[in-house]
C-alpha cells in the first residue's frame, strides 16, 4: 500500500498476493477491479497483460477501452509466430529460423540442426529479455528449451517457445511507430538498443549513430507497412538486427509502450503516451511523416538492482536512503521510477529501479548530462549497475558509437570489476579523500574548542597523513588556503592540487566540488575506521586516510581470516529455490547441474565447481532462501578421496 504507484492513484484496488501469477497476470482479478471501480480504460503499462490477446478481448466484450491495439491486432503482432508469419509472407526480411510453435526439446533440435548453431530460444508471448537463452549446442538446447520454458511460463503466463538463427555481432535497431483508426500510420524514426546484457537492454540512445536516412525510411516503411497489414492503431515497436553492411532483418513487434520510448519523446517532440491515449479515445494523429524530424539526441540509462561484480545477479533490499537526480531548469534530465525512499525491492518482480534520460543537442552533450545525472543519483540499502553505466559512458567504443550487442561480453570477457581509475583520476580521489579527512578533523575540534569558528580552526591545520586507495600508498602534505580550501601535495611533489569545498555541507551523500578548477562529483558512501568509502565514476573505493604512525602501526595488524566455501553451494541472491537435481550420497563432477533458483521471474542454474560426494542437502524445492543460503554441501576432498 506504500508503493509510489499507489500513493500516486486516486483509488487502489488489491488484486492479490505478490506473485504476479496469483495477481497481475490473473485477468479476472484485474477485470474485475475495473468494474468495481468503474474504469473506462486501462492502459497496460510495459509488463505482465500489456500483450496479452485474452485479457484485450476480455476488455472488448465489457466495452472498457484497452489504451493499446485491437485484440486482433495483438493476436496478429502481439504474438510472435503469428507476427513472424506476416512478415514472412509480406516480403519482409526476417530472421531464419521456425516460424512456428516449437513442440518439444526434440523438436527444438530437430529445428537447432535444420537452421544451425547457434540458436536463440525465446517465449512467443512476451519481451524484456525474459525466457530467451543462447545456445551453441545440443547440450545446452536441451537446458536452455527447460529454462526458458519455464520463465516464459512464470513472466507471461504462457509457455510457447519459438527458435531462431543467433545473429552474432548485429546492432538492435528498433522502430518506433504510432497509428491511429483513421488510417494514419507513422514512424518515429530509430532507437539504438544495442548495450544489453542477458539480452536485456541496459543504455538505449535515439537516433543511432549508424543509421544513415536511406536506411532509416527504408526500415520505418517497413514497420509501416506491417503495421497496415493488420490496422494497427496505437503505439508499438517493429525491432530489427542490422549487420555490419546495413542489411537489417525483422525479428519481433513489440505491441505496447517500450521502456526506452521517452528517447524518441525529446527528439521527435511527440508524448507517445499522451497519443496512445486520444487514439484509444478516437482522436487522429495531427502530423505527418514529414512532420517528424530529429531534434538533438538522447540517451536512456536503466538502474538495475543488480550486481555487476557477480555476473548481474539480481539484488533486494530496503532503499533506506534514495534522492534521484533533479534540476528544475534543465528540461533535458528526466527520471522515470516506481519507488521511493523506504520502498522494498523484492524477488518477486523486475529489478529495474529506474530509467534516468537525458537529452542535449549532440551525443556528447547527452552523454556528459546522463554522466553528472548518475553521479548525482544516490541510492543506499540494494547493490546496483550505476558503476557499470559509468564505466560505459567512459568507454572510448561507446562514445565514438562503434558499438554491437557483443559490446559488454567482448569489452568485460573476464566479467564487470569495476572501472579502472586512470592516473588522473586516482590522483583526484587520493586529494579529495585527505582533504575530506581533514575536514571532519577540524569539524571534530570544534566540539572541544566551542565558540570558535570552523574555518579559523581549519587554518591551524597543514598535516602530513598517509592515503591508501587502490593498491597503492601515498604520503600526503596538506595546507589550508582558506575555509573549505586545501592544496593537497603528493608523494614529496611540489605541485600541488587545488580543492575547493566551500560548498559542501559535512557528511552530506554527495560532494560536489573542483580539483584544480574542474568540477568532481563523488558520493560518500560510508565513513570508515580508517578512512571513507567514495563512489567516483560510479565505482565504490575503500580510502584509508591515516597518520603516518597510524599507518605504520597498521601494519601490524592482522588480516581478516578468509571463510572457505570451496564445500557449499551457495545461493548467490535472494529467490526461491526451483529444485534439486542431486541428494546425499551422490558424487558430482565439475559442471554439473546441482539446482537452479528463480529471482526476480530469472532462473539460475548452480553448478557444481568441483567434483566430490554431497554430503548434506539443507533446502527443498519451493524453500525461499536469502543470498548466501547453503543449498546443499560437499564432503572435504580429503574425506571423498579416503
Amino acid at each position: 500500500m506504500n508503493s509510489k504507484h499507489v500513493l500516486w492513484a486516486d483509488e487502489a484496488v488489491n488484486i492479490g498476493p505478490a506473485p504476479s501469477n496469483q495477481s497481475y497476470l490473473v485477468i479476472d482479478k484485474v477485470v474485475e477491479a475495473c468494474e468495481r471501480t468503474g474504469a473506462q480504460a486501462v492502459h497496460p503499462g510495459y509488463g505482465f497483460l500489456s500483450e496479452n490477446m485474452r485479457f484485450v478481448s476480455e476488455l472488448e466484450k465489457r466495452n472498457i477501452t484497452f489504451i493499446g491495439p485491437h485484440s486482433k491486432a495483438m493476436d496478429a503482432m502481439g504474438d510472435k509466430i503469428h507476427c513472424k508469419n506476416i512478415a514472412k509472407n509480406a516480403g519482409v526480411s526476417v530472421v531464419p529460423g521456425f516460424v512456428g510453435e516449437v513442440e518439444s526439446v526434440e523438436h527444438g533440435l530437430a529445428i537447432a540442426k535444420d537452421i544451425g548453431y547457434p540458436i536463440i530460444i525465446k517465449p512467443s508471448a512476451g519481451g524484456g529479455g525474459k525466457g530467451m537463452r543462447i545456445c551453441w549446442n545440443d547440450e545446452e538446447a536441451v537446458e536452455g528449451f527447460r529454462l526458458a520454458k519455464a520463465e516464459s511460463a512464470s513472466s507471461f503466463g504462457d509457455d510457447r517457445l519459438l527458435i531462431e538463427r543467433f545473429i552474432t555481432d548485429p546492432r538492435h535497431i528498433e522502430i518506433q511507430v504510432l497509428c491511429d483508426n483513421h488510417g494514419n500510420y507513422r514512424y518515429l524514426n530509430e532507437r539504438e538498443c544495442s548495450i544489453q546484457r542477458r539480452n536485456q537492454k541496459v543504455i538505449e540512445e535515439a537516433p543511432s549513430t549508424f543509421i544513415t536516412p536511406e536506411v532509416r525510411r527504408a526500415m520505418g516503411e517497413q514497420a509501416v507497412s506491417l503495421c497496415k497489414d493488420v490496422g494497427y492503431n496505437s503505439a508499438g515497436t517493429c525491432e530489427f538486427l542490422v549487420d555490419t553492411h546495413r542489411n537489417f532483418y525483422f525479428l519481433e513487434m513489440n505491441t505496447r509502450l517500450q521502456v526506452e520510448h521517452p528517447v524518441t519523446e525529446y527528439i521527435t517532440g511527440i508524448d507517445i503516451v499522451e497519443w496512445m491515449i486520444k487514439v484509444a479515445a478516437g482522436e487522429k494523429l495531427p502530423f505527418t511523416q514529414d512532420d517528424i524530424g530529429i531534434n538533438g539526441w538522447s540517451m536512456e540509462a536503466r538502474v538495475y538492482a543488480e550486481d555487476p561484480l557477480r555476473n548481474f545477479l539480481p539484488q533486494i533490499g530496503k532503499l533506506v536512503n534514495y534522492t534521484e537526480p533533479s534540476d528544475p531548469e534543465n528540461a533535458g534530465l528526466r527520471v522515470d521510477s516506481g519507488i521511493l525512499e523506504g520502498s522494498e525491492i523484492s524477488v518477486y518482480y523486475d529489478p529495474m529501479v529506474s530509467k534516468v534520460i537525458t537529452h542535449g543537442n549532440t551525443r556528447e552533450e547527452a552523454i556528459a548530462s546522463l554522466k553528472e545525472a548518475l553521479d548525482l543519483y544516490v541510492v543506499r540499502g540494494v547493490t546496483h549497475n550505476v558503476c557499470l553505466l559509468r564505466d560505459i559512458l567512459e568507454h572510448p567504443k561507446f562514445n565514438s558509437g562503434e558499438i554491437t550487442t557483443s559490446f559488454i561480453p567482448e569489452e568485460y570477457p573476464k566479467g564487470f570489476s569495476g572501472h579502472v581509475l586512470t592516473e588522473k583520476e586516482h590522483t583526484n580521489l587520493v586529494a579529495l579523500a585527505a582533504s575530506l579527512h581533514h575536514l571532519r578533523k577540524s569539524r571534530d575540534d570544534t566540539v572541544s574548542q566551542q565558540g570558535r569558528l570552523l574555518e579559523d580552526i581549519v587554518e591551524e591545520y597543514a598535516h602530513e597523513y598517509v592515503v591508501k586507495l587502490d593498491g597503492k600508498v601515498h604520503h600526503i602534505h596538506l595546507e589550508s588556503c582558506y575555509g573549505k580550501n586545501f592544496t593537497v601535495y603528493l608523494d614529496g611533489s611540489d605541485i600541488g592540487h587545488s580543492i575547493d569545498l566551500a560548498d559542501y555541507p559535512i557528511d552530506n551523500p554527495v560532494i560536489c566540488s573542483t580539483i584544480n578548477d574542474e568540477p568532481i562529483i563523488a558520493q560518500l558512501i560510508k565513513v570508515t575506521n580508517l578512512g571513507f568509502q567514495l563512489q567516483y565514476i560510479g565505482t565504490t573505493y575503500e580510502a584509508q586516510v591515516l597518520t603516518p604512525k597510524e599507518a605504520e602501526l597498521v601494519g601490524y595488524m592482522k588480516e581478516p581470516v578468509v571463510v572457505d566455501t570451496s564445500n557449499f553451494v551457495m545461493s548467490p541472491m535472494a529467490g526461491t529455490l526451483v529444485s534439486v537435481a542431486v541428494k546425499e550420497g551422490d558424487f558430482v563432477t565439475y559442471g554439473q547441474e546441482v539446482a537452479v533458483v528463480e529471482a526476480m521471474k530469472m532462473q539460475n542454474l548452480l553448478r557444481a565447481v568441483r567434483p566430490g560426494k554431497v554430503s548434506k542437502v539443507n533446502h527443498k524445492a519451493g524453500d525461499t532462501l536469502l543470498c548466501d543460503a547453503v543449498i546443499l554441501e560437499f564432503e572435504k576432498e580429503a574425506e571423498t578421496q579416503e
